[in-house]
């Protein structure tokens, strides 16, 4: 009887977590210190909910006409070293600090400023 509890219990936790990431949105994870944390540096001027907001990065606005290629965003967030190699941006996908799926995301979130 314990094991089967304990197979249950797990399966259930595996449950919430897959339902709580999935859940979890572009905005959730820009605005969440332990992830994409881009309150940091980066102003986001048209949303009221991004406070204390960085300055050391150009601030999130008007997206679409300054990255008319969605895949130039997206490869930024990846590694901006790649187009910059003295950017102080953290290369979020090729030191794993957010996942792909999490990538994307973000990069929905931040091309509809």
């Amino acid at each position: 009887m314990p094991i089967r509890i304990s197979i249950m219990t797990g399966a259930l936790a595996a449950v919430f977590t897959l339902t709580a990431m999935a859940a979890e949105t572009g905005k959730d994870i820009a605005y969440n210190r332990s992830k994409g944390n881009c309150l940091a540096c980066h102003s986001m001027p048209s949303l009221p909910d991004a406070e204390q907001t960085g300055n050391s990065g150009p601030p999130l606005i008007a997206m679409q006409a300054r990255f008319p290629d969605k895949a130039v965003l997206r490869a930024k967030i990846w590694d901006a070293t790649v187009s910059n190699p003295q950017t102080m941006m953290p290369p979020m996908g090729k030191h794993q600090v957010l996942t792909e799926e999490e990538i994307d995301k973000v990069v929905d979130f931040i091309y509809g400023l």
